[in-house]
């Protein structure tokens, strides 16, 4: 009987064994294993000895069951059977698993779970199956086959752990630059930022970067080249922050450019970069990717108090995490990531959807830290929606929050279409949210060049005039622009009267104030003219003259932030700013007047209201880039309105 090819002392069947026995040790650490290189090798030797055996272990399950073949059926043959079938499965949804990792950009939980449970299934009667058959025969080789089988296995592992050994993976290098100064303790290195990361000390820099190798292989492509000219990804680049940037610096010292860094530039902040004599106070991964896909995703925890209180956690990496796209390096990772997804599916996502995760950047306040004097309310997005008609809370079906409106759904083939956990979506509803953060800023992604620039800004100039659909949030949100005008005139006006005219502006579509933001620095005015029958104009106000300054008088939505004595804050200089002087927008679904008065004309008189939007005033502009530069913020026509006037001879 042990002449047999496949008996105790085959040496085919000693090789099974240890090819056996490695796949279970290498599979179950996957399974139940931390994250860790040794487990990431493990996976590749699995998954490489697992394919170029199969053929062997195929004709070894062959020839064993025609060398039993003709042995009763009994307890030991059916659990040989039983194991068989498990392992047939076991190949089957590890070849599937396989090419799904390595030719997909997914791969599937289904199939990843019947691998599981298809080992057990044969693993669980092959045991019996070999005790029992040599506790009958009790045939002195069976020992020379475990001890053989076992040997191989170990062998299999010691690779295992000679290759971690030598390709650990990157050791990141987490602490601050020599002579980096804590002014406000050991305990707060980042201050006057309230963002910290989860150990309290410095995170290398290329923990957080690396954007671009999301969209490797057809992974998250379309989500980055979302990012690529949004106000995240260009908000350490942005001119006029590196200009503002190196004004605080000089003015306050470096180290006060941390309060910016936590929302501007996160990378460089952790990384200890804004410090003295450190060049632009910006990493080069900072500069490059601002608010990367990781600044956002490893966010762990978030507080509504703003300038950036949040906790970020150090994410851990894969082999090979950093691979340039096209090498074999890159298709390792790519490989492990997809194979393995557990650790990356760790990454912080349904956090996202609540507006209190938006506060922590989007709400900011100066205090004696910064400006030496007291506590000074900034923008404030949160609060503002918070407080507004938009929130309805505990009904999400009524509420519209700041996700459905800047990032709203879009058709997808990305890995991260579909969400279970949305009031209003499904697993398999083909979409994704947008990363373009689509909002107000529509001269830097041009004046930057950025990657698709000139879809960002069309799409964000379409934003702005409340002609982007958003299907999702239809039957709760305004039609129309965002913001509303009507003029109110008198339909004829007497001889020797002065015409009335009042404009009533109503914010219709925004979900806080409107403008918003730093608003020292943006602009929205009314531009009103009014002609006679003959084209002439009889009235004007709203102007911009040559330099692209608008005319005095005009009515204004802005505010004039001033410091401890008084002086205006013109230069974005917000960190002498004490209190305003002048401060004037829109409160959700509030309204405001403007009143003008016009010469009549005989006649009829037209009016034309328009409502228009920059992001950057021209004297701040000038400032930061210089006048010689040229450059102007684009200006929007957020809303018109027309009105005709009789005037009776």
């Amino acid at each position: 009987m042990e002449g047999r090819r496949t008996g105790w002392g085959a040496r085919l069947a000693r090789i099974s064994l240890g090819i056996l026995l490695f796949e279970l040790i290498s599979g179950l650490a996957v399974t139940f294993g931390p994250f860790h290189a040794v487990v990431e090798w493990s996976l590749l030797l699995h998954t490489v000895l697992g394919v170029a055996t199969l053929i062997p272990l195929a004709w070894y399950c062959g020839a064993h069951w025609l060398d039993y073949r003709d042995q009763a059926l009994s307890d030991v043959v059916l659990l040989g059977y039983v194991s068989v079938a498990g392992l047939l499965v076991c190949a089957v949804s590890g070849l599937v698993v396989t090419g799904q990792a390595l030719f997909g950009i997914r791969t599937s939980g289904l199939w990843r779970n019947a691998h599981l449970i298809a080992t057990f299934v044969a693993v669980g009667p092959v045991v019996p199956h070999m005790v029992v058959a040599w506790f009958r025969r009790r045939n002195a080789a069976a020992a020379g086959f475990i001890a053989a089988g076992t040997a191989l296995g170990a062998l299999g592992v010691l690779g295992v752990f000679l290759l971690a050994a030598w390709q650990p993976g990157l050791r990141y290098v987490n602490r601050f630059p020599e002579g980096y100064h804590f002014l406000y303790g050991k305990d707060r290195p980042f201050a006057p930022s309230l963002a910290t990361t989860s150990t309290g000390g410095a995170f290398d820099a290329r923990s957080l970067a690396g954007s671009e190798t999301c969209g490797s292989k057809g992974c998250h492509t379309q989500i980055v080249e979302e990012w690529q000219p949004s106000a995240h990804r260009y908000a350490a680049m942005d001119s006029l922050f590196q200009g503002i940037q190196n004004v605080m610096a000089k003015q306050n010292g470096p180290e006060s450019t941390r309060y910016c860094g936590g929302c501007h530039d996160p990378i460089s902040l952790f990384s200890g970069t804004k410090n003295i004599f450190v060049k632009n106070l910006t990493s080069l991964d900072g500069f490059n990717e601002g608010v990367s896909c990781l600044a956002c995703h490893a966010i762990q925890k978030t507080d509504i108090r703003g300038n950036a209180n949040y906790t970020v956690v150090q994410p851990s990496q894969y082999l090979w995490q950093w691979a340039k796209a096209g090498t074999w390096e890159a298709a390792g990772r790519d490989f492990l990531i997809r194979a393995w997804p557990r650790e990356h599916n760790r990454l912080s996502k349904r956090m996202f959807k609540k507006p209190e995760y938006c506060a922590a950047c989007h709400k900011q306040f100066i205090d004696q830290e910064v400006n030496r004097v007291g506590w000074v309310q900034l923008q404030n997005q949160y609060d503002n929606w918070a407080a507004s008609h938009w929130n309805k809370k505990g009904d999400a079906h009524a509420t519209v929050e700041c996700r459905e409106c800047h990032m709203p759904l879009v058709d997808s083939t990305d890995p991260a279409a579909g969400d279970a956990s949305d009031y209003n979506r499904t697993p398999g509803d083909g979409k994704h949210r947008s990363h373009r953060f689509l909002a107000a800023n529509n001269m830097m992604p041009a004046l930057l060049k950025l990657p698709g620039w000139e879809k960002h800004v069309a799409l964000t100039n379409q934003w702005l005039t409340g002609k982007l659909a958003v299907p999702e949030i239809r039957r709760k949100w305004a039609d129309g622009p965002v913001v509303r005008l009507r003029i109110e005139t008198p339909d004829a006006a007497a001889p020797g009267e002065r015409v009335p005219i009042r404009l009533v502006l109503t914010s219709n579509k925004v979900g806080h104030d409107f403008p918003t933001g730093p608003l020292d620095m943006i602009q929205s005015w009314v531009e009103i003219r009014v002609t006679d029958s003959s084209g002439k104009e009889v009235f004007v106000s709203g102007r911009r003259d040559a330099k692209n300054f608008i005319e005095p008088g005009t009515f204004l939505f802005k505010a004039e932030p001033v410091d401890q004595y008084g002086n205006l804050i013109d230069r974005h200089n917000l960190w002498e700013m004490v209190g305003v002087r002048y401060r004037r927008s829109l409160f959700p679904g509030y309204s405001d007047t403007v009143e003008y008065q016009a010469a009549r004309r005989p006649g009829r008189m037209f009016v034309t209201a328009i409502l228009n939007y920059r992001k950057v005033d021209q004297f701040l502009l000038n400032y930061v880039l210089g006048e010689q530069s040229g450059v102007t913020s684009p200006v929007v026509e957020i809303a018109r309105a027309t009105a005709t006037v009789d005037v009776r001879r």
